[in-house]
């Protein structure tokens, strides 16, 4: 199991936002930083099978709809997996 720490503590904007998911989830060069890239990356191209999420309350608050859809993404995709034998899941501690 791949485990990571994806840390959004005093996020401020979006580039600041996608940076440390691509960073933490070791997402491709290519990878577009918007929330359909999100999706496509998570669910086909990232090795990692859990994230631990912290600072998700403590971003800009023009982000929180943003972080709202990230971590329901997290949900579908712990859903979508559910039955692999790698399932993905994720924790928040904040």
């Amino acid at each position: 199991m791949k485990k990571t720490t994806l840390d959004f503590t005093n996020c401020k904007n979006l580039y600041d936002l996608h940076n440390r998911i691509q960073e933490s989830l070791n997402f491709p060069d290519y990878y577009g930083k918007n929330l359909d890239a999100f999706w496509d990356c998570l669910n086909r191209d990232c090795d990692v099978n859990y994230v631990t999420v912290v600072g998700s309350e403590n971003v800009a608050a023009e982000l929180k709809p943003t972080m709202k859809t990230i971590l329901e993404l997290f949900e579908e995709n712990k859903k979508f997996w559910a039955e692999s034998t790698d399932p993905f899941d994720y924790e928040i501690l904040s």
